[in-house]
């Protein structure tokens, strides 16, 4: 009977103490993921404040990076709590490096857009803050991550566009120019005197502080259209300046002839009749039949 009772008082106490240890690590465990969550969040918050340090380091590229240390270091926790509770972590990888081989071949989309994103990151063909067009979409750039790239639209929208296509689509990085073309199309009517209106776009051309003078402005003739004499009107400034210049420069154009008089026409086309009274005869002669 006390042999028993021995017994069983031991395997209580070794119950017990298994439960203490298990409820133990599973504190250890919140309290290293925790630690590790709040870490990494402050050291890719330090790694990309870094760049911030100098105008030459790309603060793109850093995020990236800060991005992968944060991975990291949650990873580094995962594995510290899995042999906490005694797994072996060297037949997990082996598991999950045979589980990840059938993973990838259904997530290829989502491996591309990684792979697609590391190409961004290493070539870079725009930068934070770039005003950009890709895959028919055209933003600011707000991020470029693991798998998307974020965009914030001239509205305020958000766009996230997959890494791959970005990298599979023509770029167009509007804000790494330093100089901009404005190209417009000016028509005038047939009767005005072309010289002065020659002279009056040249007039709206250099009064405009914002338009360069190297290269200089370039206003002539292009081609006697349908309705109208064409002029091309070609200034540069700066790629800042673009898109207000030209909205400005366009009202002053259309102010400026209308106030010397020079008329902007319509499209028209003249109709002329061979022989119009035998027409209206044909169609009296119809007219009756039906």
């Amino acid at each position: 009977m006390t042999v028993n009772h021995s017994v069983s008082t031991l395997v209580t106490a070794g119950t017990v103490h298994s439960i203490e240890v298990f409820f133990l690590n599973i504190v250890y465990a919140i309290v290293i993921l925790l630690v590790a969550h709040f870490g990494a969040r402050a050291l890719h918050h330090h790694i990309v404040s870094y760049s911030r340090k100098s105008a030459h380091l790309d603060e793109t590229l850093f995020r990236f990076f800060g991005t992968i240390a944060r991975y990291l270091v949650m990873a580094f926790a995962i594995i510290f709590v899995l042999n906490r509770f005694g797994i072996q972590t060297a037949s997990l990888i082996a598991m999950l490096g045979a589980a990840g081989l059938a993973v990838g071949l259904a997530v290829q989309g989502t491996l591309s857009n990684l792979a697609a994103g590391i190409m961004l990151i290493l070539f870079r063909p725009f930068r934070t803050g770039n005003y950009v067009q890709v895959s028919s979409q055209a933003g600011t750039v707000l991020d470029v991550s693991l798998f998307y790239t974020e965009l914030k639209t001239y509205d305020g929208l958000q766009v996230l566009v997959p890494n791959k296509d970005v990298w599979a689509a023509s770029i167009t990085n509007y804000s790494n120019v330093q100089n901009r073309l404005i190209d417009m199309t000016i028509g005038v009517s047939y009767g005005c005197d072309l010289r002065r209106a020659s002279a009056i776009l040249a007039q709206v051309a250099g009064s405009d502080p914002r338009v360069l003078t190297d290269p200089a402005p370039f206003i002539k003739v292009k081609e006697l259209g349908e309705s109208s004499v064409d002029f091309v009107f070609r200034v540069w400034t700066k790629g800042s300046d673009w898109w207000v210049t030209k909205c400005e420069i366009t009202e002053q154009i259309k102010l400026s002839l209308d106030e010397a008089g020079i008329e902007i026409p319509f499209p028209n086309r003249t109709i002329t009749f061979v022989n119009p009274i035998e027409l209206s005869k044909k169609n009296d002669e119809e007219n009756k039949v039906l």
